[in-house]
């Protein structure tokens, strides 16, 4: 099982006093505000490639 990256910081309060919480993957609370929210991976951008000055195509 692969380890996910915590939050550092409340996104409501923005204090760092946060633990997981029993709801689940991705999911935290803040004591310092007692709130509970959850984090989760939406999936990748679409960006798409731009003609440069050289005429290569640019990321």
């Amino acid at each position: 099982m692969t380890e996910r990256a915590a939050p550092f910081y409340c996104p409501y309060c923005g204090d760092e006093d946060l633990r997981p919480n029993e709801q689940g993957h991705g999911a935290w609370e803040c004591a310092a505000c007692n709130r509970a929210f959850q984090l989760r991976f939406l999936g990748l951008l679409a960006r798409g490639l731009r003609q440069g000055t050289t005429g290569k195509a640019e990321i």
